[in-house]
């Protein structure tokens, strides 16, 4: 943002920046200043260790820049603390949603949409092959693949920061309150989310349990070590993956998932355009990931809009 002198989401450390949330692709270290929610700053201090030059915003909260340029943080319904930034300067809105779904989530506070004149949003599903089911139903068939091979455990890979507390969090609304064990990996960022009242349950560590006792039950572990040493001390496991990219077979295939779970942090195609209808700006632009659909979207539906082609913007597992 050039009249702020303040950059959103840098890839390089810089003196000033606003973070619209935890993941690395959009939180790195060594800024001179990092504003963002307080959960944001939370996570990126026990992911990056950056407390220094930590500057709290909350939601719904604006704070004013160098140049007149006023910023807003708004939920984004993506991950705890995750927040759409609206800036406005010379009577110009712009909001950059980072990254954003519309699907309710017991972890995090919901999508707000928020008109403007131009639209930064972020495009990971932006193919129409791309839609979410509910997530009941993803809760449904992994309980009852659990109930049905009682002498087995279900091993979910789910992203360290998000996806596995919105597995469990999901778990417990199904009415799961059986413990669930976790990675090591998993641990902090877990104890974290109910730091900031978001209730999981009894979790326990596999590294503390006997094999016997986790069988019939839900071991939740980083993606990478779905497959790895560490799940050889598991009962069976039945190997599952949430992710939004379980959509895609290949990808479960190429991960050995016996159980894909349709499950994302991020908004599908129907979403994504959705929400351009809804903030109706005067431009979009078009940002990490299949920037090209969307912008053809835009063109058959005559609205204004251009692709960023950034890069440093990756995947994750979602």
């Amino acid at each position: 943002m050039v009249p702020a002198d303040t950059w959103v989401d840098p890839s390089r450390p810089v003196d000033r920046a606003l973070v619209t949330h935890g993941h690395a692709d959009h939180a790195r270290g060594g800024h001179g200043q990092s504003i963002a929610t307080p959960e944001t700053l939370a996570i990126m201090d026990l992911r990056y260790f950056t407390r220094d030059g930590a500057t709290p915003v909350a939601y719904g909260e604006t704070i004013r820049l160098r140049g007149g340029v006023d910023a807003t943080f708004i939920p984004a319904g993506h991950v705890l603390g995750s927040a759409q930034i609206l800036l406005e300067h010379a009577g110009e809105r712009v909001v950059i949603t980072g990254d954003y779904k519309r699907r309710p989530d017991p972890t995090c506070p919901p999508f707000e949409v928020v008109p403007c004149d131009i639209f930064i949003t972020e495009a990971t599903f932006g193919l129409p092959l791309f839609c979410h089911p509910p997530i009941a139903d993803e809760m449904t068939k992994l309980l009852g693949r659990l109930a049905a091979h009682p002498d087995r455990c279900v091993l979910v890979g789910a992203y360290a920061l998000g996806k596995a507390q919105r597995v469990i969090a999901e778990l417990r609304a199904a009415g799961h309150h059986e413990p669930i064990y976790l990675h090591g990996a998993l641990e902090k960022m877990c104890r974290l989310y109910e730091e900031f009242g978001v209730p999981l349950g009894e979790l326990r560590l596999v590294s503390e349990a006997a094999r016997d006792e986790m069988r019939g039950r839900v071991v939740v572990c980083p993606p990478g070590a779905l497959n790895d040493r560490w799940s050889r001390r598991l009962p069976d496991p039945i190997t599952a993956m949430a992710s939004g990219w379980m959509r895609v077979r290949q990808r479960a295939r190429q991960r050995n998932v016996e159980l894909p779970l349709v499950i994302s942090d991020h908004a599908d195609w129907g979403e994504l355009t959705r929400t351009v209808e809804e903030v109706n700006p005067h431009e979009t632009w078009i940002t990490h990931g299949r920037e090209e659909a969307l912008l053809r979207w835009h063109q058959l539906h005559q609205r204004r809009a251009r692709a960023l082609a950034l890069v440093g913007y990756e995947d994750e597992d979602d």
